[in-house]
């Protein structure tokens, strides 16, 4: 197993869509179960930037940046909660060779540009990976109003503070890594977002419900090492 990961996620744009359960059922393995919230199952677009990335015995600054998108929905293994991820868009090629060979993570290689001016964000990806499924992504967005964390038991909380991921590796083993990192500070959001292939080339319809957006300027993370699940 290779050691913990310091990663800092900045610029992170949480963009949610509630889908009836059984939309998202069938694409889980067996051993997870799906996390609903009033009833409703979710799933979310997630683009931000990754800085710093390094082995965390390395010094500050002397890691690599990776843009990224992610589709992921909301479980639980034996009452811990967390996040799966059916697939993530990196604009680094050696990092998503890196993700997938260590980590099992569905990492595809992709172009993408983010640029922050005067606080607003543009974030446009468009899937490169060699035999894989188109994906394009443009979202622009906006913090407004004022910094909040999410109070237990809400939809803030249920969407943003999880600790855990889940990932099913080639050969079918279910595997997790935890995430250790301070509370998010949230905000609400401007955002203009066109998800465009993004749910259909994971097998999704794209959902007309209304989605849930939230913003943050980001966290410093370290997360573990990937586990093969008991």
């Amino acid at each position: 197993m290779l050691g913990s990961l310091h990663m800092g996620w900045r610029h992170v744009l949480f963009a949610n869509w509630p889908v009836d359960p059984s939309v998202v059922e069938p694409h889980l393995p067996d051993a997870l179960e799906l996390e609903t919230y009033d009833g409703r199952a979710w799933l979310s677009a997630v683009p931000f930037t990754n800085v710093d990335i390094r082995p965390k015995r390395l010094p500050p600054g002397a890691g690599f940046s990776l843009p990224e998108l992610n589709l992921r929905t909301y479980v639980a293994s034996d009452g811990e909660p967390g996040v799966y991820f059916f697939s993530l868009d990196a604009d680094g090629i050696l990092g998503v060779l890196g993700a997938r060979l260590f980590h099992h993570l569905p990492y595809y290689y992709a172009s993408i540009d983010l640029t922050v001016e005067r606080g607003r964000v543009r974030f446009s990806s468009r899937r490169r990976h060699p035999g894989a499924r188109p994906v394009q992504f443009d979202a622009t967005y906006e913090p407004s109003g004022g910094q909040y964390a999410a109070e237990p038991d809400t939809l803030a909380a249920f969407l943003a503070e999880r600790y855990r991921y889940y990932t099913e590796a080639p050969d079918g083993t279910l595997r997790y890594a935890t995430i250790d990192h301070e509370p998010w500070s949230l905000y609400d959001v401007d955002v203009e977002i066109e998800p465009d292939s993004l749910f259909r080339a994971n097998g999704f319809a794209t959902p007309d419900t209304e989605p849930v957006h939230f913003y943050s300027p980001g966290v410093d993370t370290i997360a573990s090492g990937s586990r093969r699940l008991n």
